[in-house]
């Protein structure tokens, strides 16, 4: 069985907008549709990734076997796969700011000098309420285009 990311795991790559657990980061970041699921959880072993983190990764729709011999029972998993990350979006204030956070960090982190005081408002800000008062300064500081993924981890779309 080889394993590939799908474009939502290429998505998910740049943006980090599912939270993985450091093991399934660590074995999603060595897929590259050349090893197979035994090489990968060779190379993972000393991490502790186990098959389990493996299967997570392909219910959350991020990896896919691409081996010819892929079932309509794994198609049908990818797209269950699909729905999960649909009703992902469905999500608590707790779970937005957890998902926020980073991403708005490394916005303001990524201005430098120029973007110092936002950075620290960012790192003060303590709930959700608080990263959405600051979201259209860091919108006016980066620019539409980069962030539009801190708009998707604060709001459900």
């Amino acid at each position: 069985m080889i394993i590939v990311k799908t474009e939502a795991g290429h998505r998910v790559m740049k943006d980090r907008s599912v939270a993985l657990t450091p093991r399934q980061r660590s074995a999603f970041i060595l897929v590259d549709g050349k090893r197979s699921l035994e090489q990968l959880l060779a190379a993972t072993a000393i991490t502790g990734v186990t098959r389990e983190d493996i299967d997570r990764l392909v219910e959350l729709g991020l990896v896919v076997d691409a081996s010819p011999k892929a079932t309509a029972a794994k198609q049908a998993a990818v797209e269950q796969a699909a729905e999960v990350v649909r009703q992902h979006k469905e999500r608590t204030p707790q779970q937005r700011y957890a998902e926020a956070y980073p991403i708005a960090s490394k916005l303001t982190a990524s201005l430098g000098l120029r973007g110092f005081r936002l950075n620290l408002a960012v790192e003060g800000a303590g709930n959700y309420d608080d990263l959405v008062a600051l979201a259209p300064k860091i919108r006016e500081a980066v620019g539409p285009d980069k962030f539009a993924p801190l708009e998707d981890a604060l709001h459900d779309r």
